[in-house]
């Protein structure tokens, strides 16, 4: 099963019991993984149970959880940490890519930290990005926010460029550096950088 939110889940908020279904399946079906196969330190790295946390700027939430446990995807730890993640101003629910919550571990590590990610923005509704990119032209109209692999964070006592270095030598996905709003972009998309 491909654990990526089909479009038809665009209408709508993802329900509790879809996603808890869904996503059992999905686990059951990958005894062990590495989400992130091709990056050469992921299997010597990244141990088999993984946590993340979030502070979300916009709602004043910490949440954190579990997602992957001895090497199998945890449904609740996703569960709660797609509703971090959810589109703050719509509150629409996205089954975010297992890679991206890898990507975001990784670079935690690699940042030497344990505080929780400050998130500045994770999905994105194609109403809201619509209007955002209405309004700004940093702001692409085709962006993976909407489609759940992509995210805006910063990490508390840790150098905002740092944090864009380590997150370039990760060599996943872009990478923006968007200094006078305080934040890093990350996604799983084509590797690929900008920003300064």
């Amino acid at each position: 099963m491909d654990l990526k939110a089909s479009p038809s889940l665009l209408t709508g908020a993802l329900t509790r019991r879809r996603f808890l279904t869904g996503t059992a399946a999905g686990a059951a079906a990958l005894s062990t993984v590495t989400l992130l196969p091709d990056l050469a330190f992921a299997a010597k790295e990244l141990p088999g149970t993984r946590s993340l946390d979030f502070h979300n700027l916009h709602t004043g939430e910490e949440v954190g959880a579990t997602y992957l446990r001895d090497g199998i995807l945890q449904p609740e730890g996703l569960q709660r940490l797609n509703h971090a993640l959810r589109d703050w101003r719509t509150g629409e629910v996205w089954e975010m890519d297992p890679k991206l919550l890898d990507l975001l571990y990784a670079l935690r590590r690699r940042m030497d930290s344990k505080a929780p990610f400050e998130l500045i923005s994770g999905y994105r509704s194609p109403k809201t990005n619509a209007t955002l990119a209405s309004n700004s032209n940093g702001v692409a109209k085709r962006s993976l926010h909407m489609r759940g692999m992509a995210t805006d964070i910063r990490l508390p006592e840790r150098d905002l460029k740092a944090l864009h270095k380590t997150a370039r030598a990760l060599q996943v996905g872009g990478v923006g550096l968007y200094s006078k709003s305080g934040f890093v972009h990350v996604d799983t998309g084509r590797v690929r950088y900008w920003g300064s």
